[in-house]
């Protein structure tokens, strides 16, 4: 059953179409990722679904009765306290609870059996409606819900007072707890940390109602939906795919609609050529022939009603990002020995060691305020530790990326490129079309620019400076899945040394093949990409010990392990490994749920392939 539809849409903005004639249907029960570039309309069809705006031609529908949750980029402004406004989610709940608590003030008072009696009556039925609407679980909800956002510790702070970010976790929580049948997410990742991320995904594939996300975080829509609705050129298209799915079956269709397009325009080319010939013997024909000619006009009548295939773009206009590396830098880049960190008398590491060496890709990840981006400036210089040292290799010349961009705001776009980099006038406008600011949008104020619109303006800065080093804070906050497809390729063959900081699992997966996790004030290791780095937490027990270096390497996807250590150093690990072998066997002996047993039983099988890769290189060495 459809529960919101719009039907032939029309929309203008600034004197153009955004949409004309645009239908699409939401089903009940259905889990949809709304995905496009920006500026595409995405959140305009959001914000119609809620009734936020107007269409200006067409229809919206949407079920009888049916509650809409709609959370916007940017949450709406509060006087209250962060656990009132999760508790305003049961608003009426809540009133039913004060008109109970005041009845029970009138019983104390009444003197008269009948009246109390009725009183009673009416009383019972309150608490009936109370029950029904899970009025005892009102604090227990908002209590899960504020711990799987990380919000717990606000719920007595002024919701005036939190930052952006903050208030986009409490304006989430509120969207959860009304329990909407149609719920209207809009970037509902941004500004939460990986374990919040992931609380979500399993949040949303629990829930009951009706889901529309939209949403540029590959990995969460591969996670969350099974439909997709791609906007584009401003049509919709459905796809009956999660995102990875969508991106096959898109690629597919548009090679099938160019084959189409190709036969079509042969079949009009044979035609028009068959029309003027039929002319030309028309004419030469003594006396004219009129048959002839009534054949070519019968045949331009046919052509004419024949529906025009459009030529499909294979290829979007995107970015051309190429990050060219400077002369190269010692073996050595980052050097991190005992550092110790504290921030407002709260520990946030202690004893964190690491060496990050040429040609690395680095992973920095970890919950939010565990230090990421502190670890970050501490290596840019702008941040000094309470103890320990970090030191730069030789010839080392950093690029930093921030995800909290400052711009000039009276500066323009070609202005502020061309203090980084001092080319001319033409080139740089050159250059800046590159990064989609075309002709006039070059001299557009930077402060009216878009999230999306300020990191593209930062990495064609980065792109023409020669650097070795690049420190990346979030950077693919506020990019759209196009862009962010860029971004990855040219990191790729950035001959330099990258670090980053990232809840983008999809990049931190493909690109990052070592992981430093941020974990209760702990700086701890792992020779793998984020996937494989979770797992290895959660199979320790959450005590992969700190180590000044790692003694195993895991390449790309194949968790291939190569000799890096010295004899005893490998006598080691495979103490760690047995160690961890062991504990699982006594969890194995006292687990009854068979789910569990089955993945304990996986994680034994991988330790023990481990273990004797282990052994092998220990033969080596000893050879």
């Amino acid at each position: 059953m459809i529960i919101c539809g719009l039907q032939q849409i029309s929309k203008m903005f600034g004197g153009e179409f955004l949409f004309e004639n645009l239908s699409l249907e939401v089903h009940e029960g259905s889990r949809i990722g709304l995905v496009g570039s920006n500026g595409s309309g995405k959140s305009t069809i959001l914000k119609m679904m809620a009734k936020i705006e107007t269409v200006d031609s067409g229809s919206m529908i949407l079920k009888k009765d049916c509650k809409v949750g709609y959370l916007a980029q940017i949450p709406l402004q509060n006087q209250h306290l962060v656990s009132e406004v999760l508790l305003s989610a049961f608003e009426s709940t809540l009133n039913l609870a004060k008109e109970i608590s005041r009845m029970e003030n009138v019983m104390k008072l009444e003197k008269n059996e009948e009246a109390l009696h009725a009183l009673l009556q009416e009383y019972g039925s309150l608490q009936d409606q109370f029950d029904l609407l899970d009025g005892y679980e009102m604090e227990a909800k908002t209590a899960k819900v504020a711990e799987g956002l990380g919000i717990t510790g606000l719920l007595e702070s002024p919701y005036e007072a939190l930052s952006g970010g903050e208030k986009t976790k409490v304006s989430l929580g509120k969207v959860l707890l009304l329990n909407p049948n149609l719920l209207l997410l809009d970037e509902p990742t941004n500004h939460l940390d990986i374990a919040a991320v992931e609380w979500l995904e399993q949040y949303l594939k629990e829930y009951k109602g009706t889901v529309v996300i939209v949403s540029h975080d590959r990995y969460f829509l591969d996670q969350v939906v099974t439909t997709i609705i791609d906007v584009e050129d401003g049509e919709a298209v459905l796809y009956h795919h999660n995102y990875s799915g969508f991106v096959k079956e898109k690629e597919k269709r548009l090679l099938d609609e160019f084959h189409s397009f190709q036969e079509q325009q042969k079949k009009i080319k044979k035609m028009k050529e068959a029309i003027k010939r039929l002319r030309e013997w028309a004419n030469q024909a003594s006396p004219p022939s009129e048959a002839l000619h009534k054949r070519a006009t019968n045949m331009e009548r046919a052509l004419e009603r024949i529906e025009k295939l459009k030529r499909p773009i294979l290829e979007r206009r995107k970015m051309g990002l190429q990050l060219e590396s400077g002369d190269r830098s010692g073996k050595d880049v980052i050097t991190l020995r005992d550092a110790e960190k504290s921030y407002h008398g709260r520990s946030l590491f202690s004893n964190a060691s690491f060496t990050t060496h040429f040609k690395n890709r680095t992973a920095i990840v970890g919950n939010n305020g565990t230090g990421k981006s502190t670890l970050l400036k501490i290596i840019l210089g702008e941040e000094s530790l309470d103890s320990g040292s970090v030191q730069l290799g030789a010839n080392v010349r950093i690029g930093y990326l921030s995800q909290h961009l400052t711009v000039m705001s009276e500066k323009t776009v070609l202005e502020v490129f061309r203090e980084e980099v001092l080319v001319s006038e033409n080139e740089a406008r050159h250059i800046l079309a590159k990064f989609l600011f075309y002709g006039p949008a070059v001299f557009r104020k930077t402060g009216q620019l878009s999230g999306g619109e300020r990191m593209r303006l930062r990495l064609a800065q980065l792109m023409h400076q020669e650097i070795n080093l690049l420190i990346l804070d979030e950077p693919t906050n506020h990019l759209d899945i196009d862009s962010r497809e860029v971004l990855e390729e040219a990191l790729e063959h950035f001959q330099g040394t990258i670090i980053a900081v990232s809840h983008d699992r999809y990049l931190l997966n493909k690109l990052f093949d070592k992981t430093y996790w941020l974990h209760e004030g702990k700086l701890h290791i792992f020779e793998g990409n984020y996937s494989w780095a979770r797992e290895k937490l959660q199979v320790t027990g959450k005590n992969y010990t700190d180590r000044k270096e790692p003694m195993l390497k895991r390449h790309d996807s194949k968790s291939q392990l190569v000799k890096q250590a010295t004899s005893d150093e490998i006598e080691k690990e495979v103490e760690e490994v047995e160690k961890q072998l062991a504990g699982l066997e006594k969890n194995m002996v006292e687990t009854v749920e068979l789910k569990d047993l089955q993945l304990l039983y996986e994680q034994q099988i991988r330790l023990k392939e481990q273990r004797e890769t282990l052994y092998k290189q220990l033969e080596t060495c000893m050879e």
